[in-house]
């Protein structure tokens, strides 16, 4: 029954590759151990109960110390898989309905300090100029990141035809598309990367993906990573460095310089408004330190 739900999302529902793979470890790995704990030797859904599912969560948590973030990403896959169970009818009742989720301490969105971001931006506008395509292409993946806000499967699926007008076409969760603007500077930049290409022998079309390797491939997402890191650590940028900390940088500089917060929403491709609410504990912070200092009371 796994492998006929992974089929179901991957086909059907058509979820991101990252979002089945976890699906499908999170789905093994609790079929794995329920068999353990019954002398099961094959995996039996409508045996489960609501108590063996709890049972689950207590060893996660107590026995292998896993964060109630991590719990929670876990039992969304598994109160994914059984609703889909109950819509085939292959179980009478949703047996993870009266499980809630487990409470977990609110993050702040990791960002880049302005100063620090400028050193980031300095380079990748050098590299921009480059001859060389690597650092070229590396520059765009920054600009694009930093520029648009975008994902990093998003920035991975852009192709050459989804730029035109002044725009971007993103692919975003569950096939939903936008249009993000794109910065002149930016246009710019795209059109300089494409020269770099042509010059260097790597042809790109219309249906070929912009962010590519020397054989016009479309990159891997670790290499996208390997390339955000390798840029961030450059600047000295402290803490987490990963393209979706780019993501929220933009998010955060966006409002802090008075954008409306739909707008944002809009740009980020976020489906419900509480999800971009996120970034105004960044703002108020940054209100709070100028508060500190600029108060004639303090």
């Amino acid at each position: 029954m796994i492998d006929r739900f992974i089929a179901y999302i991957e086909s059907e529902r058509r979820y991101s590759p990252l979002t089945v793979r976890n699906y499908k470890r999170d789905l093994e790995a609790f079929a794995k151990w329920f068999n353990a704990q019954l002398n099961l030797e094959q995996f039996d859904v409508r045996a489960v109960a609501t108590d063996d599912v709890r049972d689950w969560i207590m060893y996660r948590i107590d026995t292998q110390k896993i964060s109630s973030a991590s719990m929670n990403r876990e039992l969304s896959s598994l109160k994914s898989f059984f609703r889909y169970l109950r819509k085939i009818k292959v179980v009478e009742k949703d047996i993870l309905k009266t499980i809630g989720s487990l409470k977990t301490p609110k993050e702040l969105p990791l960002v880049v300090p302005k100063s620090r971001m400028q050193r980031v931006l300095s380079t990748a506008e050098e590299q921009s100029y480059s001859t060389q395509f690597k650092e070229q292409r590396n520059s765009l993946i920054i600009s694009l990141f930093y520029g648009c806000g975008i994902r990093l499967a998003e920035l991975n699926n852009i192709k050459v035809k989804d730029i035109s007008d002044g725009s971007v076409r993103i692919l975003g969760k569950g096939d939903k598309q936008r249009i993000v603007p794109l910065l002149a500077e930016l246009e710019e930049r795209i059109e300089r990367y494409k020269e770099c290409c042509h010059a260097c022998k790597i042809e790109l079309n219309p249906d070929s993906y912009l962010i590519v390797n020397t054989k016009a491939e479309q990159l891997s997402r670790s290499t996208i990573q390997r390339v955000v890191l390798s840029q961030l650590d450059s600047a000295a940028v402290k803490g987490r460095k990963s393209p979706h900390v780019l993501r929220h940088t933009f998010a955060t500089q966006l409002l802090d310089s008075g954008a409306d917060m739909r707008e944002i929403q809009e740009l980020l491709g976020h489906a419900s408004l509480s999800s971009t609410q996120h970034y105004t504990h960044n703002s108020i912070g940054q209100l709070k330190e100028v508060y500190k200092r600029a108060h004639p009371h303090k």
